[in-house]
């Protein structure tokens, strides 16, 4: 039993160093860390791979790179040490959620819904530290990217988990002066003779969808400028550049003020992209996960889920 324990021990101890000389990229800067020598760290390494009989590292005098089995012993080392320090953690804290926690959520999203919601969550919970990163690029979750995830859209078949949060509705939008400029569109057809601002990722072509006669009908539109974010795309036709379609909670402050007017509304199909936080589930869930995503349900659903219409 002893000896069962000792190599256990030994097993997390090189787990550790390993990912440490992932990190620092180098034998001399993981000794740095580890407060070992360099080739004592290199030693340390070679029984790794030793005993797996794989070749984890391909060494030159310039860099480390990691082979295919290294990557996979990487990313299990990085599952296995944070699943040790949860359970460590909280015991010592008698179940208390604790220790890094890190989300990542759309740039417009996150900084209009998710960020104002993080001090009432850094109260609830002091021993969180929240790594928040705002990007639209989607990061790999499953690969230990971030912790917590928030997606908009249809979600792709994998083995990660997801929690419904609620839903964005898309709206048309313009200012009261472009409008006074160009005219007010009154079917979807007039948009042809506008300026439509759109976005520069979701599809090859800028069609807009609407509900015409009780059909369901797209509108292919142009426009001078594209953008990657709901919030950047607002702020230009609020500003009098043109029309715009985006989820409304990226423009709800300009509409409530009326710096916005929503256009087309009868012609509106129910253009609604569901929201849902992703992550890696199962019976060991840090609790630091569980109680974010559960937070995120009760105090954001409502804010992005605007009313259905009733057609």
């Amino acid at each position: 039993m002893d000896a069962k324990l000792a190599v256990g021990g030994d097993r997390a101890r090189a787990l550790a160093l390993f990912a440490t000389v992932v990190e620092a990229g180098s034998f001399s800067a993981a000794a740095r860390t580890l407060a070992l020598t360099p080739s004592a760290v290199a030693r340390a390494v070679d029984r790794i791979e030793a005993r797996l009989g794989v070749r984890l590292l391909l060494r030159s005098t310039r860099a480390l790179t990691l082979t295919a089995e290294g990557q996979a012993y990487l990313l299990a080392a990085r599952r296995i040490l944070a699943d040790l320090d949860d359970v460590e953690q909280q015991i010592a804290d008698q179940g208390s959620p604790r220790g890094r926690l890190r989300v990542s959520a759309a740039l417009s999203h996150g900084r209009l819904c998710v960020v104002p919601l993080l001090g009432d969550f850094a109260r609830r919970y002091p021993h969180i530290l929240i790594d928040l990163a705002l990007t639209d690029t989607l990061v790999d979750v499953a690969a230990g990217q971030a912790d917590v995830a928030v997606r908009f859209g249809p979600l792709p078949d994998s083995a990660l988990t997801a929690r419904r949060l609620g839903e964005s509705r898309r709206v048309i939008v313009a200012s009261p002066d472009y409008l006074a400029r160009h005219g007010t569109p009154l079917v979807p057809e007039d948009l042809h003779a506008h300026n439509c601002l759109n976005f520069n990722f979701r599809r090859a072509e800028p069609i807009w969808p609407f509900r015409h006669d009780g059909r369901d009908v797209t509108l292919c539109v142009e426009g001078g400028i594209v953008a990657n974010n709901g919030e950047t795309l607002g702020q230009l036709a609020a500003a009098g550049v043109g029309v715009t379609r985006v989820g409304r909670f990226s423009v709800a402050a300009e509409i409530a003020d009326g710096r916005l007017v929503p256009l087309l509304e009868e012609y509106n199909p129910g253009d609604i992209e569901l929201i849902h936080a992703v992550f890696v589930g199962g019976a060991h869930l840090p609790a630091r996960v569980r109680v974010f995503v559960d937070f995120l349900a009760e105090r954001l659903g409502p804010r992005v889920a605007p009313p259905r219409r009733d057609d």
